[in-house]
């Protein structure tokens, strides 16, 4: 049995450690808090962009419409946005992310864009295609964002990727986040798209029998909408991803915490015997020593 100065020690390692913990923990529901606030506040934005899209569509038919995201072509080289974090302490977070690409056949190449430290360590440390790596804020504003989704675009108008799709932490609540891989472009059926969309939102599709004038021309009122939607689509999954962040670590650091705790309890009981019993070694060596003289 340790002895009892040992067993102090460690309680006050333990419980400045628990300290710490609590403290991360607390830190991490406001981040969460906020977090999942920003990802509410622009829901209802791209409601309104999918509802356009169902609109637009239902005028005049896709098959009038030109423009490079809705051109199917042969799958040559995937491009993927994984998006992880840059600390650790969020429990499998990452981990799941990575055990999710483990899986994925290899048929096909990817080009992988990389937004977190972890994330980049990883494609480093497996010697897969990086093509570039992108630090955001917990903040994760648009102009961060931005850069992100401009330099995907290129390289698939440019053909060097053939699709453009987002692999992230998707949080379905507090205690639960699940890696989501997401294929954005091509769409290569926009009415399938839009219903899909319309279901994911839960918002029913409308027919608008209103007439429309379209300035300066439809083509070009499609195409800006169909940009504003992949780049605010990544920039929601990127809001969404944080919120789960911050919910692993709000969680991961409560279970430090109570651990933590439990842990304390355990070495005053073990303090508690071994001072007990050092207490009665004492009186017994006493009352030996007085019998004896």
């Amino acid at each position: 049995m340790a002895n009892t100065r040992d067993i102090r020690n460690r309680i006050k390692s333990v419980k400045n450690t628990a300290q710490i913990t609590r403290a991360m923990q607390l830190v991490a529901a406001s981040k969460m808090k906020k977090a999942q606030n920003l990802a509410l506040q622009g829901r209802e934005y791209a409601i309104t962009l999918i509802r356009t899209l169902a609109q637009l569509n239902s005028r005049f038919g896709e098959e009038k419409i030109v423009h490079p995201f809705l051109q199917e072509r042969e799958q040559k080289r995937r491009g993927i946005l994984l998006v992880t974090t840059d600390r650790g302490l969020c429990g499998p977070l990452n981990s799941n992310l990575f055990r999710h690409i483990a899986m994925m056949k290899d048929e096909t190449p990817v080009r992988w864009f990389n937004v977190g430290r972890k994330g980049r360590q990883f494609l480093t440390r497996s010697k897969r295609d990086m093509a570039a790596d992108f630090t955001v804020s917990d903040v994760a504003s648009y102009s961060e964002v931005r850069p992100i989704v401009e330099a995907m675009v290129k390289q698939f108008v440019d053909g060097e990727i053939d699709t453009i799709e987002v692999l992230y932490p998707r949080f379905i609540n507090t205690l639960n986040q699940e890696p989501y891989l997401v294929p954005l472009i091509p769409l290569t059926n926009l009415s399938q798209f839009v219903s899909e969309q319309m279901q994911v939102q839960g918002e029913a599709e409308e027919v608008d029998e209103r007439e429309m004038i379209f300035e300066p021309d439809p083509q070009k009122v499609v195409s800006e909408i169909l940009d504003l939607y992949i780049r605010k689509s990544i920039y929601q999954f990127i809001l969404g991803s944080k919120a789960s962040e911050h919910s692993a670590r709000m969680v991961a650091m409560k279970a430090a915490t109570d651990n933590a705790k439990s842990l304390v309890d355990d070495l005053t009981l073990e303090y508690n015997k071994a001072r007990q019993a050092a207490i009665t070694q004492e009186i017994l060596e006493i009352s030996a020593a007085t019998f004896f003289n």
